[in-house]
């Protein structure tokens, strides 16, 4: 097995050569360079040993609660003591404050580390940023310390039986009771729905306040905790944990709410409203899921490839590494993990700069669709680096892939990005997020950055002419993922000199300009339907 290694070197050489940071609020180079190598150490020393327990022992329902194994509550009360559950949480409620930048870095890390762990502790940031916007200065007074201190570890409710993707079919009600609200109905797949380890748990549950007829604008959202004010329990119930592919410990719960206490975040019919700041941070770090997991996939499959001996030259026996089919494989997991964390540091900076929010609006959709889609691609090619081994539970790749596997699935699903992008994205504000990303592309120099963007220009052309989107979306998200690739690898190479394997940099990115075709490939495919 290989143990899990921080990927401090392409991080940084990403974040201090290939994005500019210099408009990010808060953000120092040398600050977050020694948060993250201290949170790397604990990362490889404390988290990681839990990652394999936890998908042999995983996570059970003993007594109408959650349990956990033994070496998480360990783990994560060495994570409490060293403050980690408030990195990203204002200052003046008990947290450090740090800019997103930084706690997308550590993020990358935690999840490479225990990508279930990740899971359980990682919505503190997205409630904060609702209190902090919807939120009454009391509310954030009793909620924000508690989920810096880890008393309070956070839920997303929204899914229900009947409404998935589609919200304006949630039938969960909530009636206001004198002074608090009753939430009664049903979700399901709630990450971290129960669990053993905090204190509490606050749930953020998206529920009715109109009638059925009145859509997504009757939607509310409501602060709804696991124990009432006076100590008991609420009116919570998980009915079920579900049995899944990965993520074995990460407990993903069907919750009964029956007449249970909440209070309102906001006023009524804001609830989708303040819910997208939660999605919209879950969705950066799905992308964040992807890179870490195609950059383990990397790590173990090079490690792999570097010590296995297979054939001989003239200097004797040779390792597999030097096979070129080989070469290929691993070149193709590297230009993933780092064009997908080009990427997503991308997104993270025009997000925390607020410098181009129309830019935004696609990267949002791209890093999700590119990072987790490619992600699995990049897991499976290294399962077939290590041959038979692999297909083993002994280096733990195919955990890799088990694991994030979900990641194209949830926080919206891969197609319902591509139709975000060539249906709603295409049309808004007479195409300003297409006009963005047209202009971030074309600032970018290189010959394979020039083609891939004229053949997205002409599908975009093909779209606008009145193309049906639904079939060809995912072809237009595909097409214009690689057109982002492409851009990002070229940033790469020129910075090369400043990477300490500036040979492997410019390796991969002459690989990613020579798939250029692909690009037009794409386009091809659309203009056939």
């Amino acid at each position: 097995m290989k143990p899990f290694a921080a990927p401090l070197d392409d991080i940084f050489f990403v974040l201090d050569h290939v994005v500019d940071t210099s408009g990010v609020p808060g953000y120092d180079r040398d600050t977050t360079r020694e948060i993250a190598t201290h949170f790397a150490a604990f990362a490889e020393a404390v988290i990681a040993p839990t990652d394999e327990i936890g998908d042999r022992v995983g996570a059970r329902l003993e007594g109408g609660r959650v349990v956990l194994p033994p070496e998480f509550h360990e783990m994560f009360a060495q994570y409490v003591e060293g403050g980690w559950p408030g990195l990203m949480l204002p200052e003046e409620h008990g947290g450090m404050g740090v800019d997103g930048v930084t706690g997308g870095v550590v993020h990358e890390l935690l999840m490479g580390a225990n990508h279930a762990f990740q899971m359980l502790v990682s919505l503190a940031v997205g409630h904060a940023r609702v209190l902090e916007h919807f939120g009454t200065e009391d509310q954030r007074v009793r909620y924000l310390p508690k989920l810096a201190s880890g008393d309070y570890l956070g839920t997303m409710a929204l899914t229900e039986p009947g409404a998935g993707s589609d919200l304006s079919r949630i039938r969960c009600k909530a009636v206001q009771d004198g002074e608090v609200w009753r939430i009664t109905g049903e979700k399901i797949f709630i990450s971290g729905g129960d669990q053993d380890l905090s204190p509490g748990i606050l749930h953020m549950v998206l529920a009715r306040t109109g009638d059925m007829d009145s859509g997504v604008k009757g939607l509310s959202l409501f602060a709804c905790t696991s124990d009432r004010a006076d100590g008991g329990r609420n009116a919570i119930k998980v009915t079920r944990i579900e049995e899944k592919m990965g993520l074995h410990a990460q407990p993903t719960c069907q919750l009964a709410f029956d007449g249970a206490e909440a209070e309102l975040i906001g006023a009524e019919g804001q609830g989708l409203r303040a819910m997208f700041e939660v999605m919209n941070h879950a969705r950066v770090d799905v992308a964040l899921q992807g890179v870490a997991h195609a950059a383990r996939a990397y790590d173990i499959a090079s490690s792999y490839a570097a010590e296995r001996q297979q054939g001989r030259d003239a200097t004797g026996p040779v390792t597999i590494e030097r096979h070129g089919d080989v070469r290929r494989m691993l070149d193709e997991i590297d230009s993933v993990a780092m064009g997908a964390r080009a990427m997503t540091h991308l997104a993270l900076v025009t997000l925390e700069s607020g410098s181009d929010p129309w830019l935004l609006e696609l990267l949002t959709h791209v890093i999700k669709w590119y990072a987790t889609e490619e992600g699995l691609r990049a897991a499976q090619t290294g399962m077939q680096v290590l041959g038979g081994y692999g297909y083993l539970t002994e280096y733990r790749i195919e955990q890799t892939y088990r694991d994030l596997r979900i990641a194209a699935i949830y926080e919206g699903a891969s197609g319902i990005h591509a139709m975000g992008l060539a249906g709603r994205l295409l049309r808004l504000e007479n195409g300003a997020a297409m006009d963005a990303f047209a202009r971030f592309v074309s600032g970018v120099e290189g010959e394979a950055t020039a083609r891939a963007l004229s053949a997205w220009e002409q599908a975009r052309a093909h779209l606008e002419q009145g193309a049906d989107p639904g079939p060809i979306a995912t072809p237009f998200i595909r097409l214009t993922s690689r057109v982002l690739e492409q851009a990002m690898w070229a940033r790469m190479a020129a910075a090369a000199d400043h990477h300490p394997d500036p040979a492997r940099i410019r390796r991969v990115a002459a690989l990613v300009a020579r798939q250029v075709a692909r690009c037009e490939a794409d386009l091809a495919e659309m203009l056939a339907v």
